[in-house]
């Protein structure tokens, strides 16, 4: 399996841990999230890993380099240039996905429980153009799908906005899910992706695809999914470490 990691953002709210290193290599239980992603996707089958990079980019290379690409092939995306948002970023590295399979994509402050073997494995079965891992966790911004678990839309709820513009929701026949910031994109998707330049979100992109193609959820409220992307989730994340570490994880 192949995957593409996240890691270019400039964690702007995890200052000012992130004023002298990326957001990718902030410890977490004594190890950085980059390595506990990396290794999290290596014990799932992934043998090839596409990794972003922007803020302090030297730094995760030399990181990578210093452990020895932790045994697998990692190729490198640079947006040194420009920061190019999760769709601009998965368009930019689109190339190096060439073999017609899947790609697991994965950003770098997500901590999980989550299977992401049997998810692929459900993607596979389900024939989804793409399949996005969501919960039921509080949030203002939720993705809409209908009673078939497929991609409808989007709504914020502090401000009533919703995507695709002008287009109304029944939200009684609506799931209202949150996305973890984990996904799975067919080959298919990848090929229209392709043709995409420049900077947008990767949501934005499921939005205008999901009239024509199946974008599927799939609920994770089992799942143990916390976004270190924060200050404030720092001790929940390290609790959640310790835990893993009692269960033998």
């Amino acid at each position: 399996m192949k995957a593409m990691l996240f890691a270019a953002g400039k964690g702007t709210r995890l200052k000012p841990l992130t004023d002298t290193m990326p957001k990718a290599l902030v410890p977490v239980g004594g190890i950085p999230l980059l390595e506990r992603v990396i290794r999290k996707l290596i014990d799932s089958g992934c043998d090839e890993v596409v990794i972003n990079v922007h803020h302090f980019a030297q730094q995760i290379i030399d990181f990578l380099i210093d452990k020895n690409f932790f045994g697998i092939k990692i190729g490198i995306s640079d947006e040194r240039r420009e920061l190019l948002d999760t769709g601009g970023g998965l368009a930019k590295a689109a190339g190096f996905f060439n073999d017609n399979r899947p790609v697991i994509v994965h950003n770098v402050d997500i901590l999980s429980t989550i299977d992401l073997r049997a998810l692929y494995q459900e993607h596979l079965e389900g024939n989804a153009a793409a399949t996005l891992a969501v919960s039921e966790r509080p949030t203002s911004r939720y993705l809409l799908f209908d009673n078939t678990n497929r991609l409808q839309g989007w709504v914020n709820e502090t401000t009533g906005q919703t995507k695709p513009e002008g287009k109304t929701f029944d939200m009684n026949e609506m799931h209202k899910w949150a996305f973890s910031g984990i996904h799975i994109i067919s080959p298919a998707l990848l090929q229209i992706l392709k043709t995409k330049k420049g900077k947008f979100s990767i949501i934005d992109f499921y939005l205008a695809q999901c009239g024509n193609m199946k974008i599927e959820g799939r609920c994770m409220n089992g799942e143990k999914i916390i976004d270190v992307g924060k200050i404030t989730t720092f001790d929940e994340a390290n609790a959640f470490i310790n835990e893993m570490r009692m269960q033998g994880k």
